[in-house]
């Protein structure tokens, strides 16, 4: 179960707008990451690979920060608080679908990164369930 993602700030995760997710490094350092997102109906969705920081960090702890900020108005903005669900299944897929939102390209492998590399990763969407959200009290 997941919060609700607020109907005003919506917007952030449905419109290709980069967010920055922090994860936790094995140290208790926060690690952040500029990253693609998204919405599924119910969390804010990145993709990332198994083999990279994050992924890793996000294995050994789910705990996760994701904040987007407007880039229309940099006063606006939605942090979310939660718990990440890593799906490996479709993964690849939902990159391509993200890429195509983010790009002119129609797919990642082969486009924005090498063909090759995607024998080498594995590939999976983090689903963040959401537990806090934080809006800036101007749009709230």
């Amino acid at each position: 179960m997941s919060l609700p993602i607020p109907t005003s700030h919506l917007d952030l995760l449905t419109h290709p707008v980069h967010g920055v997710l922090t994860t936790m490094m094995t140290d208790g350092q926060p690690q952040s990451s500029l990253v693609w997102c998204d919405f599924d109906g119910e969390c804010a969705c990145i993709n990332t690979t198994l083999q990279r920081q994050k992924g890793r960090n996000l294995v050994r702890n789910p705990l996760v920060t994701l904040l987007i900020v407007d880039p229309d108005d940099t006063g606006r903005y939605i942090e979310i608080r939660g718990v990440a669900e890593l799906i490996v299944e479709g993964a690849v897929e939902h990159l391509d679908h993200i890429t195509r939102q983010y790009t002119s390209h129609p797919a990642y492998y082969g486009y924005v990164y090498p063909k090759e590399q995607r024998d080498q990763e594995t590939r999976v969407v983090c689903r963040i369930h959401a537990r806090r959200i934080t809006l800036d009290a101007i749009h709230r």
